[in-house]
């Protein structure tokens, strides 16, 4: 299996100070720092190390925040390699969905066990999108019977603001494709309050966090700004958004609040709330899932060089004390 042509490139974008709004200290994306151009180390494609795990490119971009030291992309036949805390990304690429998607379960059960290991809670972070079935191993033996579903704390990136049967509702999507189908008290799934208009739905939300915040369930960063979720797993949209934060939207530089409401969302129903570009940025573990070929030109500006803020929101990704993670298909890759 090969790859032609893949490679990551990280170029300065802070020289243009014009182009960067101001943001809490420390929430100044990675791929704002300067960089050289990122070679590619060429290395033959093994298979994984477990049994029946698929064949995989782990593509490993470090870089300290704050530095301008040379990066370095490691393509490898190690499905465990993790990145390093505070030092860039990990790319993931896999020949099929079906066999990403036999990668994603591990990685959130390991990450479910090590934070309910360490403070008998384990907070996700879930999202719309073809995310819920690509999760779709979690409800399958091994990790059925081995995940401690009663520690679960569920929440959402983003919300439609509709009622929750709605065919719209990112609940109702999780609900049938996985919530209905594990153990997760009742109590523990946090969804939007669908009697309310946008605005007051996104105050709800965020007062439901700092609840939560105040009864230890889920920590705060260390400068006391924001929950730190211990996973949130995010898709990408073909223009390059995430949860509800879209392309040049004002809602994508927003810093005073943990949850935004949107009403004039470019992609319909366009009543919506969304975590903010800040809180995404406090999680302990933050997932992009990202397949077909509808993702590589955005794909590509998000491991590129220079752009406009917001322009690719999903470029501003990036964890000030924690760890990012990209799983792409083939195709997703194509264009890099």
């Amino acid at each position: 299996m090969e790859f032609h042509g893949l490679r990551a490139l990280l170029r300065p974008n802070l020289t243009s100070s014009h182009l960067i709004p101001s943001l809490p200290s420390g929430f100044l994306p990675s791929s704002c720092i300067s960089s050289p151009h990122v070679k590619v180390l060429k290395n033959s494609v093994q298979s994984g190390l477990c049994c029946g795990s698929p064949r995989v490119f782990s593509t490993r971009i470090g870089l300290v925040p704050g530095s301008s030291k040379n990066s370095r992309v490691r393509v490898s036949a190690s499905m465990g390699t993790s990145t390093q805390v505070r030092e860039g990304v990990e790319l993931k690429v896999y020949e099929t969905v079906k066999q990403l998607g036999e990668d994603l379960a591990p990685y959130v059960a390991d990450i479910s066990k090590s934070s309910i290991d360490a403070r008998g809670v384990f907070s996700i972070v879930l999202s719309g999108g073809s995310l819920i079935s690509t999760m779709g191993k979690l409800v399958e033996e091994p990790f059925l019977g081995k995940i401690d579903w009663s520690q679960w704390h569920v929440f959402w990136a983003d919300e439609r603001v509709v009622p929750l049967e709605h065919p719209d509702s990112n609940y109702k999507l999780a609900l049938d494709g996985l919530l209905s189908k594990v153990p997760i008290p009742p109590a523990n799934v946090h969804a939007l309050n669908d009697k309310l208009k946008p605005r007051e739905a996104a105050e709800d939300y965020e007062s439901v966090l700092k609840q939560l915040a105040d009864k230890k369930v889920l920590p705060l960063d260390a400068g006391g700004n924001y929950p730190r979720f211990d996973l949130i797993l995010l898709g990408m949209g073909p223009d390059g958004h995430l949860a509800s934060l879209f392309p040049n939207h004002p809602l994508v530089s927003k810093t005073d609040t943990w949850v935004a409401s949107i009403e004039d969302s470019p992609k319909p129903p366009p009543e919506r709330i969304t975590l903010t570009l800040p809180v995404i940025n406090a999680a302990e573990n933050v997932a992009f899932v990202a397949t077909g070929s509808g993702k590589a030109d955005k794909l590509k500006l998000v491991f590129g060089g220079d752009l406009p803020f917001g322009e690719v929101p999903a470029k501003l990704v990036s964890p000030v004390n924690g760890k990012l993670v990209w799983f792409a298909d083939k195709d997703a890759v194509s264009k890099l």
